[in-house]
């Protein structure tokens, strides 16, 4: 099984990143392929909302930007499942986790109005992490906002939804939360 972490701070040493790595642990104790994405290591442009807000992605689910979210897109059709790490800034995802999934949500959009294409995320297990360093604050509204998120990716319909996992990570809890993402990654990987 290959399941794609995708995680989305420039600190490399940092919460986020530990996070991203538990999750890899468990994965590949499960004997499954991670995939790792960090976004803050590639080139993605934010959305321009072309043609009044539905440009070629209305269409079809492809974006007229060219940069590196294409390839990342067609990979998260390739994998299983997802883990995705942001960093808490100002009670929300990180601006490069922002920009990639708010064109990742218009690119899938289209599928949810037009039912013979298949979403390259509806029904495959996720996890979503909220990693807050600093006062350790605002993860409940990330994680809120990330719930929306997979809410609107999975065609509006939570019955769409299969197995998923939300974790609110702070310098507080750190020691057992990152016990806790790197199990939850292991049963996806076992189909738990």
């Amino acid at each position: 099984m290959k399941i794609m972490v995708i995680t989305s701070s420039p600190n490399q040493e940092g919460l986020t990143e530990s996070c991203g790595e538990a999750a890899k642990r468990g994965i590949e104790n499960g004997n499954g392929e991670a995939i790792m994405v960090r976004l803050n290591d590639l080139n993605i442009l934010k959305c321009k909302a072309c043609d009044q807000g539905w440009g070629i992605c209305f269409e079809s689910d492809k974006c007229i930007l060219e940069d590196d979210f294409e390839n990342v897109h067609e990979a998260i059709g390739e994998v299983d499942g997802y883990v995705v790490v942001t960093p808490v800034y100002f009670h929300e995802m990180s601006e490069s986790a922002k920009t990639f999934f708010d064109r990742l949500r218009r690119c899938e959009a289209n599928l949810k109005f037009n039912r013979e294409n298949v979403n390259k995320i509806e029904k495959k297990p996720f996890i979503c992490v909220a990693a807050a360093g600093g006062m350790g604050t605002g993860t409940v509204s990330c994680l809120t906002s990330m719930e929306r998120l997979f809410f609107h990716l999975n065609k509006l319909d939570y019955s769409n939804l299969t197995k998923s996992d939300y974790f609110g990570v702070n310098r507080r809890n750190k020691e057992y939360m990152l016990d806790a993402i790197e199990s939850s990654a292991l049963k996806i990987v076992k189909g738990e």
